[in-house]
This record gives structure tokens, sequence and C-alpha cells, in this order.
């Protein structure tokens, strides 16, 4: 696959059809390749199986039309930030040589969501380092080291440092995280109740997204936090 120009790193499949599928499907539209890359196969989770769970995220990737979806198979709950992990994920930064990253939220109640946004985080500064050689089908890989880093909102306090038009592709969006049919709302489904599968948590998805839109004067939005700040040499094309 050739050089993409964002990819999106999630804690877990379906991370990136709650936070940030509506800017994935946006830039799509305006011609950018985008790509996603699961860290686990989200086996901890009550409701599913790992099995059911890929079958899902093939949905959900169609549904959002990226053609890259890959999944690093890093232990769901236990994944830590050792060299083992960051030199996997450091080789698909290098594979795919993003300008622009999307992961998780830096803060969350989830503990994986803060981990995995960290990881990540440093596995960029680290992917650019020369003197760390990694390899892909023998063939040395260049040092790699993405311009920006957008962390997806999980939790319900983090203000956006940016915020997303997501309004065209909003319904999209809904569809894609029905695709993960095994942990979403389903009144038909025989499986133990979550924290998300209620209806009452499909609605809060909504919401949230009419919270940031209101905050740009659109309908609907995806907000993001940076640790660097973000340049622009045109202030016309901000909201």
């Amino acid at each position: 696959m050739s050089k993409l120009d964002i990819l999106c790193f999630a804690a877990h499949p379906d991370d990136v059809e709650l936070a940030c599928s509506g800017t994935v499907m946006q830039h799509l539209a305006l011609g950018y390749k985008v790509g996603v890359i699961d860290l686990t196969q989200g086996e901890l989770g009550t409701r599913g199986s790992i099995e059911i769970r890929a079958i899902e995220a093939k949905n959900a990737a169609a549904i959002l039309g990226i053609k890259v979806r890959e999944n690093l198979k890093l232990e769901d709950g236990f994944f830590q930030k050792n060299k083992d992990s960051l030199i996997k994920i450091i080789e698909k930064i290098r594979q795919y040589q993003p300008e622009i990253i999307l992961c998780n939220a830096e803060f969350d109640r989830h503990i994986d969501h803060g981990k995995a946004s960290d990881l990540v985080s440093d596995a960029a500064f680290l992917s650019g380092l020369i003197k760390i050689e990694t390899s892909l089908h023998g063939i040395v890989q260049s040092a790699w080291r993405p311009k920006q880093i957008y962390h997806f909102i999980q939790d319900r306090m983090t203000k956006p440092d940016i915020v997303f038009d997501i309004t065209p592709y909003f319904e999209k969006k809904m569809e894609s995280i029905y695709a993960f049919e095994s942990q979403f709302y389903n009144p038909n489904s025989n499986e133990p109740e979550t924290p998300i599968s209620s209806l009452d948590f499909i609605k809060y998805i909504e919401a949230r997204a009419r919270e940031f839109g209101r905050l740009i004067n659109v309908t609907f939005g995806e907000g993001f936090t940076v640790k660097r700040p973000v340049g622009t040499n045109n202030l016309m094309n901000q909201l």
C-alpha cells in the first residue's frame, strides 16, 4: 500500500467510528488517503468476541470507505508502552508515512484510551529517529515523523482545541457505529447490558456531535485536542 495522508490509531475496533469517523469521511471526500490501525482486538469487551469484532470492523471500514484497516493485536487492557509495542507502531508509521495521525483521547475513564494516546505519541516521535532501525519485508524502512497528531475526544469533560464540521457525514457516521452490532444498542440482543449498549449512549453520541457542532456554528462536529499548536497560513479558511 502506498503512502497515506492520514493514519488513525485506535485502542479498540469502534473507537474511530465513535470519535472521528465523520472527520475520516470528510477527508476521504476531499481526496485524501486515510487508513486505520486498531491496536487491540477488543477481546476484553463484555459483549461479542474477537471473531465478531473483526467482521464488524471490516463492515464499518466498508461504510467509511477506507481501504486500509489493520490490527496490531496488542493485549486488550494490558498493553504497555514498551519497546515491542512502540516498534510495532513505528513500523506502521514508517510504512504509511502519514502527514497527520489521529489517535485516542489523552484522558478518559477507559484506561486503554489514555495509554494508547501516550503510546502512539511517543512512537510518532521515535519514528523520526534514524538510529532506530526497522524493516518491512526485509527492506530497511526510512525514518518518518508526522507533522501533527490530533487526539479525538472520548470523555465528557475535555474541551476541544479544534472542531471539524461533519454535518454531511453524520448519518453515515452513525451507520458505521451500528456496524458494531455486538457492542451498541440492539433491542434484539441477548448479550449483557453495558454502559455503551443502551439507547441513551447512542443519544449521547448524537448530543456530543451537536455540542461540538454548535461551537463552530454547524449542526454536527467532532472535537480534537493537540499538544502542539496548529499552524495556518490563511485565517479565512477557518470556520
